[in-house]
């Protein structure tokens, strides 16, 4: 079994240096052959929607990367979910089935109610 390296601050310090020469690079290659001016947005700032500006600073970049990941916090999931159980629940015939759908709905709300809470209390949202 081979034992990992471990780094030194200095060699992690090269590794970046290195990965950033090579991003610089292929920066100035795209640049050079156009592809960069191709693109829709070349030239003008960037265009953050979907709440960048509302989000804390110190929340952008985790929130910025589960977004384009394509994953949701899980408040927005259960918001999601409250949508959809509200739904079936309005469209729901039978009279005892929409009554269960609404008490679930309730309890999701409440649920959510004191996520929130929690963070903004904590100071996380």
């Amino acid at each position: 079994m081979n034992k990992p390296a471990v780094r030194t601050e200095e060699e992690r310090l090269d590794a970046l240096r290195l990965q950033d020469d090579h991003i610089g690079q292929m920066l100035r290659e795209s640049e050079a052959s156009g592809e960069l001016r191709a693109a829709p947005s070349y030239g003008r700032p960037l265009a953050f929607a979907d709440g960048y500006d509302q989000t804390p600073a110190e929340l952008r970049m985790g929130m910025k990367v589960l977004k384009d990941a394509g994953v949701v916090p899980p408040e927005v999931e259960l918001m999601q979910r409250i949508a959809a159980l509200q739904a079936e629940a309005d469209a729901c015939a039978d009279e005892a089935a929409a009554r269960s759908l609404r008490q679930r709905v309730a309890e999701l709300r409440q649920a959510l109610a004191l996520r929130l809470e929690q963070l903004r209390i904590s100071g996380t949202l």
